[in-house]
């Protein structure tokens, strides 16, 4: 990679952490093109040569925060031997997520309807059904081995995902009273129900 490229890998980066910064400190009413630019000292110019505009960069941000969920519920996946134990490690790994990284799962759950995402719409739904489809072959996997009811793919992820995703979003708003490690221990048992054959 020659010099060059080095420095726009780092202002794209740069723009992407400010961004999420000042997401998190101001909220999406703060969230606008002036107040990263001020964050990162990066030139509107600059922004728009990476991004090609702020909805490029938020949906960049989204698509980055979207990878690193998904690498982290991956990887506990794939250190499971079990379905049961597979579903507890994907479940606690995206609750972990939701506190050890809270601003980017605040950016995800604030921003999925958002419109400045349209601008990446597609990349963001490519990166979705990337990482989705790993995940499905694991479950698909258990299905063929009797581990996991067999139910269609978009049933198991409602199953699975959906609960997981509310807590998540529910302690993110601080306006439930919802205890996360409860959920942690918790969830992982009850989702396993709805899962295991008869």
């Amino acid at each position: 990679m020659s010099p060059k490229q080095q420095r726009g890998e780092a202002t794209a980066d740069l723009l992407l952490t400010s961004a999420l910064n000042v997401y998190a400190t101001s909220g999406q009413q703060g969230f606008t093109v002036n107040a990263v630019t001020a964050a990162s000292g990066v030139s509107l110019g600059s922004l728009y040569h990476h991004f090609g505009s702020f909805d490029g960069l938020a949906g960049a941000l989204y698509t980055r925060c979207t990878e690193q969920l998904f690498d982290e519920m991956i990887a506990a996946l794939h250190r499971s031997r079990t379905a049961r134990s597979g579903l507890r490690a994907l479940v606690q790994a995206y609750l972990r997520f939701t506190v050890e990284h809270r601003d980017a799962a605040l950016f995800l759950h604030a921003s999925a309807y958002s419109g400045y995402l349209a601008a990446r719409a597609e990349e963001i739904r490519a990166v979705k059904a990337a990482k989705l489809a790993v995940v499905a072959d694991w479950m698909r996997a258990r299905i063929e081995k009797g581990e996991i009811v067999p139910l269609p793919g978009p049933l198991i992820e409602v199953l699975v995902m959906g609960p997981v995703a509310e807590a998540a979003r529910r302690w993110l708003s601080s306006t439930y009273d919802l205890d996360l490690d409860q959920a942690a221990r918790l969830l992982p048992d009850a989702i396993w129900r709805s899962l295991r054959p008869a």
